[in-house]
């Protein structure tokens, strides 16, 4: 597991790197904060800074079942943030209002391995049944709900495979729906991969709720 200092010391990083990055763009012309806390990485990088702060704080052995389940869905979405980034937007950092280099690698490389590999090395404590990662897929489709209705008012989307203006619906909704299959996927194999390593370790088989 990453010892609380070392988590403590990433999540700061990630405070500072979201922090400067808008510091840097607010008052440029065209600017919006509403569009910048819009984007999927700012959204799940937040997380990633919230999910490593209290992992820090709370003993391996008071987490209760919610607080893995929040760990876990923390766990997909930077995976998602760091694979689709690798994939299909390198290279396009202005656009993702990243173009500093050092938040960007923050942001987009280096907080989703961390999280990756907290994982990894710290399991969940309890058992996760693998349907709850198709659950964790409710705040992804929730964001393209929010980013396709906000952007028909407003004429901005996030991201190019969100562009209706560019893909029409059934582009925008072919492209989410490959996406959605993939996620589907690596929520399965966090949650899987989890409960294995958690069963080697050995752990509680009834979950505290709260």
């Amino acid at each position: 597991m990453l010892a609380p200092l070392l988590r403590i010391a990433f999540a700061a990083l990630g405070i500072v790197a979201i922090t400067y990055q808008y510091a840097d763009r607010d008052g440029d012309a065209g600017f919006s904060t509403t569009n910048f806390f819009s984007f999927f990485t700012i959204e799940s990088n937040i997380l990633a800074v919230v999910a490593l702060g209290l992992s820090a704080v709370v003993r391996t052995d008071e987490r209760s079942f919610a607080f893995e389940v929040f760990r876990g869905a923390v766990v997909l979405y930077m995976a998602i943030t760091g694979v689709v980034f690798a994939l299909l937007l390198s290279g396009l950092q202005a656009e993702l209002q990243t173009a500093i280099p050092w938040v960007d690698f923050v942001v987009h490389k280096l907080l989703p391995a961390v999280v990756v590999a907290d994982w990894l090395l710290d399991p969940p404590r309890y058992r996760l049944p693998l349907r709850l990662g198709l659950v964790w897929l409710a705040f992804p489709l929730a964001y393209v709900t929010y980013a396709l209705i906000r952007g028909s008012s407003v004429d901005w989307y996030p991201y190019p495979f969100l562009d209706v203006s560019e893909l029409g619906y059934g582009g925008v909704l072919a492209r989410c729906a490959l996406l959605a299959a993939w996620m589907a996927v690596g929520a399965i194999v966090i949650v899987a991969v989890g409960n294995g390593t958690a069963a080697l370790r050995g752990g509680p088989s009834r979950p505290r709720l709260l």
